[in-house]
């Protein structure tokens, strides 16, 4: 399985959009045809300028029958919330966060859909095997941060818990691996036993 990183490896790329025009009733047929609960409003451009969700129109279906003969741009939420391709899982994940989102657009340069994202993409991360893990561990410690031959240290994954053992020319490097390995995409928690090699 290749690393997950940005919101590109996990995204969905297919995008089920309304344009700005959009009556009411299509954007209730749209929602239910896909089984989505929110759709990127876009602009006769093609840039996505808002988002409608089944809260918008909730809001609007209480009122009378005329109430709704509204359009997307008229009942989308502004500014739409999106994120870039080459944004990080981890960011994309505090957008959301932040915004109490479900999902996010993903936008080119231009302001144009690429592709969604929704919390279950992000949590992919999680579904990567151990061993996988545990392969971008060693690369990133052994080939990255310490010199070839400084150190002995061995890496072990079980059930995205990453346990390290060995010993380290540095015993300020303990927090450092540990910070590092926190990065790792799939990583849920570090264990370390590092200790510090006595001076020759």
């Amino acid at each position: 399985m290749k690393h997950l990183r940005t919101v590109d490896d996990v995204m969905t790329h297919a995008v089920i959009s309304v344009n700005r025009r959009a009556p009411f009733k299509d954007i209730v047929e749209t929602m239910r045809r896909w089984r989505i609960s929110a759709l990127p409003v876009l602009s006769d451009e093609g840039r996505v300028v808002g988002v409608v969700s089944e809260a918008d129109l909730l809001l609007k279906a209480q009122g009378s029958d005329e109430s709704r003969a509204v359009s997307a741009g008229q009942l989308m939420t502004v500014p739409a919330v999106t994120v870039a391709p080459d944004a990080s899982i981890a960011g994309a994940a505090r957008l959301m966060a932040r915004g109490h989102l479900k999902r996010l657009p993903v936008v080119d340069d231009d302001g144009r859909p690429v592709g969604l994202v929704s919390r279950g993409d992000l949590l992919k991360i999680y579904l990567r095997p151990d061993e996988d893990i545990a392969e971008e561990l060693r690369e990133l410690i052994m080939a990255r941060l310490i010199p070839a031959g400084s150190a002995t240290v061995h890496v072990h994954v079980s059930g995205g818990i990453a346990h390290l053992h060995g010993s380290i020319p540095d015993p300020s490097l303990d927090d450092v691996l540990i910070r590092i390995a926190r990065t790792v995409p799939g990583v849920v928690d570090v264990t370390a036993r590092l200790d510090a090699e006595a001076p020759a």
